[in-house]
């Protein structure tokens, strides 16, 4: 762990290689948020936006889940309260500094991810499972809507029918559901996930990062773009693309018939 993280209890983080590996650290609670969670969380996602060296980040939760979306233990039950002030300076907070990071996230859904658990990881770019992992739009049991992006990017990744219905019911959807419904990326055998994670991130950490960066951001552009404003930003970034060291070195490596060496510039 960094240094300036070293007394954090709710978030283990560290770097190496390259890689920025983040840790949901409160296992006897599913993980689930507290008010220093919130607090150490955008310490680190800001560490990292700020980390040019960063190529790959890996979000995943300690113990038996992933996360249980927001602590309960912290409301007092019969109590009415503002959860937009709270949604302001906590998730959505969190959230948009997640999204300002350039080099590509992988969230490691180890267990279960449930209400903002749930759209945390979703709103990562690569997400793999446990395939004993579920996941909850538990909000509507407490009489709440998805949050955390929910009801922008379930009905993209699922469609609308399924979006409306999890959201509505409270229904699990078990990892290997969530892929043949294109929610997630991936569901890996138990035994099998903690080595399939990191040959997934060894292997982000070695492509041409500044690449997958643009992927990242012109895939959620054409959710809005017009078409031929999509056509104009595509070449606009493939110019780019064709300017960048990483590219002469994919062809070079491809005529010398040899794997490419990419720097992420």
């Amino acid at each position: 762990m960094p240094d300036n993280f070293q007394g954090f209890k709710t978030i283990h983080y560290s770097k190496d290689k390259q890689i920025a590996r983040i840790t949901l650290n409160r296992p006897d609670k599913l993980n689930a948020f507290s008010a220093q969670m919130h607090s150490e969380f955008f310490a680190v996602l800001n560490d990292v936006a700020g980390d040019g060296d960063i190529r790959c980040v890996l979000l995943t939760g300690a113990g038996r889940g992933f996360c249980a979306g927001q602590d309960l233990g912290e409301r007092k039950g019969g109590e009415k309260m503002d959860l937009g002030e709270k949604l302001e300076n906590g998730y959505n907070k969190n959230l948009r500094l997640l999204k300002s990071i350039q080099a590509p996230i992988v969230c490691a859904v180890n267990g279960v991810a449930a209400g903002a658990g749930a759209n945390i990881a979703l709103n990562c770019d690569i997400v793999v499972a446990k395939k004993s992992a579920k996941f909850i739009q538990s909000f509507s049991n407490i009489g709440l809507i998805p949050d955390c992006n929910g009801t922008w990017i379930l009905p993209k990744l699922i469609g609308l029918a399924k979006a409306k219905a999890i959201a509505m019911l409270g229904t699990p959807v078990m990892s290997e559901q969530a892929v043949e419904w294109g929610m997630i990326y991936q569901a890996i055998a138990d035994e099998e996930f903690e080595a399939e994670v990191n040959n997934l991130v060894n292997n982000l950490v070695q492509r041409p990062t500044r690449a997958l960066s643009f992927i990242k951001n012109i895939f959620e552009e054409s959710y809005s773009n017009p078409y031929g404003a999509h056509l104009d930003r595509e070449r606009d970034i493939q110019r780019v693309c064709g300017l960048s060291d990483d590219f002469a070195e994919g062809v070079t490596a491809f005529n010398e018939k040899r794997p490419a060496e990419f720097k992420g510039r």
